[in-house]
């Protein structure tokens, strides 16, 4: 057993970690009057979108507006042009309290910029848009510019490069090979589609933002500050602490718990980490293993409800359905990610051999009750206005509302007037990345309705998995699957792998409506439903952030865990690999996802329990232990019969079940055996 005695880290340190691993936290340093002035927009900026979202009545593109404003300016204010532009000569003459004067003058570009349009009466705004005049092509060409770089500023260069790659797309069409070929926009029709419609960076993206987002990421801080992140932590040791390999349960189930109220992998990672990661390295578990467990388990947050990072509120606008439809079809694909990962993490305590939590190093459940029981208030508001029906907007509003007073009464986590105007400003700061995100996400999505693309993709798509799909039915044994069958086999494959690549370093969300915008066409093609399609590029696209050679939240878990980050990520690609599987599941059997059509209890049944049995056979496969260690031919073996559960019915589960039995009763003879000597010695 291990006698790690690392010390635990710092809050400056946690916070390090999370700045040098999360661009999206990577604010300069500014004086205190410029500093005292940011603030103040920042609370602001909260302050309006409360109230524009419950109480005012505001025109969609001047609401849209207004955000992308507030947006543009604070980025270009708080982050540097490189990250270690804080650093550079913060009191020479070209800076104002340490921000350049031209960041100064970017920032006030993009705010008249950005609110040049919305300020059209709509009269004028119609009768331009098609033949926008010269200043009108000059203040869209300077908000796509800033909002390229407020993008790489603020998420890193990954997603700008992307929306270039785009635009050059839409414009060099003729040139463009085979089937990507169009007849190409000029700079001004480029202009018109992206700036003066709501097709581009005034579109879906950005309005769900402004509408929805907002304000779930400002009632998740709030949360946090009046003691829910803190119940939930202490909720899971509770719960799990005391069971064999206590810690890294603990992981799970709080990092299960605070993915209901935030949509960061990468915050939930140092968040929580800093209490299990240490924990896991005392009680045994290696490094690497501790920081892939939180990785893994923090990911889950972005595909947990409510909140699924921002993801299921833009699933609202585009197929049009409500809230509780899209949360109630994420549940049970959510609760097989954790499943997946306990099996993993079970399996590795019982084959180390690994203690839990003693009694005095757990809390005991009656206190943490009466110390927290009132920060849970707000989010059975929250949950109960959801599932009632109301929109998302209102359901949020009142849960900040019940936020505030819960931290005014609440003894043991009381919320002064100025701790409120912190988080306030600390709420709105969380949005501005993602923000500025949505905004090029609208460029890359303006692009697509312009040209087609969507459509010439998934064509192109469809005729290589048909392709394939002939070829490999043509062989011996494959050739039970017929055409159709392997080219939406071979389809989901290249759409995910597509999903995964496109993931690497872009915010969960973006990566979701790029992907959506270009790979959901390919699987209407293939029949696939709407609902299901949205979940498969969704769940492949939250799966890049534990994917090496990316994997930034494993590499935020590793500087916690002082373990090698390109091992950290590939044993928590490993500890996700049932996140990899479950999509495959709910396109083959959508039930589910409970709310697809042709729902029925008996096919959610067979698949959930075949999924199960699909996701168990894979970690006793990647674990090498089940009652006793695997060998290597049977890893493989188990692996393979894995398969068979994609698609469950009762036929294949049988078969898998047949197949895998042998080398099940092996193991537990084995398991006996070598316990035998320990129990007569």
């Amino acid at each position: 057993m291990s006698t790690d005695t690392t010390p635990e880290l710092t809050p400056e340190q946690l916070a390090e970690i999370e700045r040098k691993y999360d661009p999206e936290t990577a604010f300069r340093t500014t004086g205190k009057s410029l500093g005292f002035l940011i603030a103040a927009t920042l609370v602001a900026m909260s302050v309006y979108h409360f109230y524009a979202s419950g109480f005012g009545l505001i025109r969609e593109i001047l609401h849209r507006g207004i955000h992308i404003s507030f947006v543009l300016g604070l980025v270009f204010l708080l982050f540097g042009y490189r990250k270690t532009d804080a650093a550079l000569a913060p009191k020479a003459w070209y800076r104002l309290e340490g921000v350049p004067l031209i960041d100064i003058l970017f920032a006030l570009l993009a705010v008249a910029a950005a609110m040049y349009l919305p300020l059209l009466s709509p009269e004028a705004l119609a009768r331009r848009v098609g033949n926008p005049s010269p200043i009108d092509i000059f203040m869209g060409s300077t908000l796509l510019i800033l909002t390229l770089e407020a993008t790489r500023r603020s998420v890193g260069p990954t997603l700008p490069i992307i929306g270039l790659v785009f635009i050059a797309f839409a414009y060099f069409g003729p040139y463009m090979p085979g089937a990507l070929k169009h007849g190409g926009s000029s700079w001004l029709g480029i202009i018109n589609h992206l700036y003066m419609t709501n097709q581009g960076i005034y579109g879906i993206a950005i309005g769900v933002m402004a509408q929805y987002v907002f304000l779930f990421i400002l009632f998740g801080v709030l949360a946090t500050r009046i003691g829910l992140g803190q119940l939930f932590i202490d909720f899971a040791m509770v719960i799990a602490g005391r069971f064999s390999g206590g810690p890294a349960k603990v992981a799970i189930f709080s990092s299960a718990f605070m993915g209901t109220i935030s949509g960061s992998s990468i915050a939930n990672t140092v968040t929580t980490g800093a209490l299990t990661v240490p924990a896991m390295k005392r009680v045994g578990y290696p490094p690497h293993f501790s920081g892939a467990v939180e990785a893994t388990a923090s990911t889950g947050g972005q595909i947990t409800p409510p909140i699924m990072g921002a993801a299921a509120f833009i699933m609202v606008e585009y197929l049009e359905i409500p809230l509780r439809d899209v949360l109630a079809a994420a549940l049970f694909p959510a609760l097989l990610h954790y499943f997946g990962i306990f099996i993993m993490v079970h399996l590795e305590a019982k084959k180390l051999g690994l203690r839990g939590l003693r009694a005095e190093e757990l809390p005991k459940m009656g206190i943490v009750l009466k110390d927290h029981w009132l920060s849970l208030i707000p989010l059975i508001i929250l949950v109960y206005l959801i599932l009632s029906g109301k929109t998302p907007d209102f359901a949020a509003v009142y849960g900040i509302i019940a936020c505030v007073v819960v931290g005014f009464l609440n003894p043991n986590h009381r919320l002064s007037i100025k701790d409120l105007w912190d988080t306030l400003a600390l709420g709105a700061k969380n949005t501005l990345a993602v923000g500025a995100a949505a905004a090029t996400v609208g460029v890359v999505v303006g692009v697509v309705t312009l040209t087609g693309v969507g459509f010439r993709l998934g064509y192109v798509v469809i005729q290589t998995a048909t392709d394939m799909g002939t070829t490999l039915s043509s062989l011996p044994v494959l050739g039970y699957f017929s055409v159709t069958q392997w080219a939406l086999f071979c389809s989901l494959i290249m759409i995910a792998i597509s999903c995964i690549i496109m993931g690497a370093g872009i915010p969960t969300t973006a990566t979701y409506i790029i992907l959506v915008a270009v790979a959901a066409p390919a699987l209407a093609q293939l029949q696939v439903e709407p609902l299901v399609a949205h979940f498969f590029v969704f769940y492949y696209g939250v799966l890049a952030d534990i994917t090496p050679p990316v994997a930034l939240a494993a590499y935020a878990a590793a500087g916690i865990a002082g373990s090698n980050p390109f091992k950290t990520g590939n044993t928590a690609f490993r500890l996700g690999i049932a996140k990899a599987l479950v999509p495959f599941v709910f396109v083959y059997s959508p039930a589910l996802l409970l709310v697809a059509n042709g729902f029925t209890w008996w096919a959610f049944t067979v698949t959930l329990i075949g999924a199960m049995l699909g996701i168990a056979s894979l970690g006793v496969a990647f674990s090498g232990y089940f009652f006793a260690l695997l060998k290597t031919w049977e890893r493989w073996w188990i692996a393979l019969v894995s398969f068979l559960f994609i698609a469950p019915g009762l036929a294949t589960m049988g078969v898998g079940i047949l197949l895998m039995l042998p080398i099940v009763l092996m193991n537990i003879k084995r398991g006996k055996q070598v316990r035998a000597p320990s129990s007569t010695g």
